[in-house]
């Protein structure tokens, strides 16, 4: 199955967005909010917030193309940025803003599942956000290759109609 098309201008104003509404703005954190958020999404409306890739790391999924901007922004990462990110990294792993994320470019239903994902996981410890994100897709998939679609959508309540409008989101 194909995966969906990120959007690097989207996946920096979610970083943006999460970072303004966290306390603690780590890597991981970020990281696994939009996890949550992105499944919330594409169960809810058949896709992913920015239409990132995840890769089964260590620790759990990892959105691909952010976790690759984020170290671009650390100055140890190649990434094409094609705007300024109006963020900065600290140390190993802290993101700090400069600037909340322009919600113009969101739809209702990103911010619903952004929010969702934020008040649900945004204080829960690195362990907590690690054992949550490694059930289900994490468990099925190879370490440190991307995570196919049907994993992430073999957990919801109605999988086949998931893949089914994601084959063919057009019919007839």
């Amino acid at each position: 199955m194909k995966p969906f098309e990120f959007d690097q201008k989207t996946a920096i104003e979610v970083i943006l967005y999460i970072a303004n509404r966290l306390k603690k703005r780590g890597f991981h954190r970020i990281s696994k909010i939009i996890y949550f958020a992105d499944k919330a999404h594409l169960e809810k409306y058949g896709r992913f917030i920015c239409g990132d890739n995840y890769i089964a790391m260590k620790d759990g999924p990892v959105p691909s193309g952010i976790y690759d901007i984020l170290k671009t922004v650390r100055g140890d990462g190649c990434f094409d940025l094609k705007q300024e990110p109006d963020f900065e990294v600290r140390g190993e792993y802290i993101v700090v803003p400069h600037r909340d994320a322009d919600v113009g470019n969101f739809s209702i239903s990103d911010l619903e599942c952004l929010d969702e994902a934020i008040a649900q996981y945004g204080t829960l410890s690195f362990s907590e956000l690690r054992r949550l994100s490694h059930l289900g897709a994490w468990d099925r998939a190879d370490r440190n290759i991307r995570i196919d679609i049907e994993h992430i959508v073999a957990d919801f309540e109605n999988p086949d109609e998931i893949l089914e409008f994601l084959r063919d989101p057009y019919p007839g």
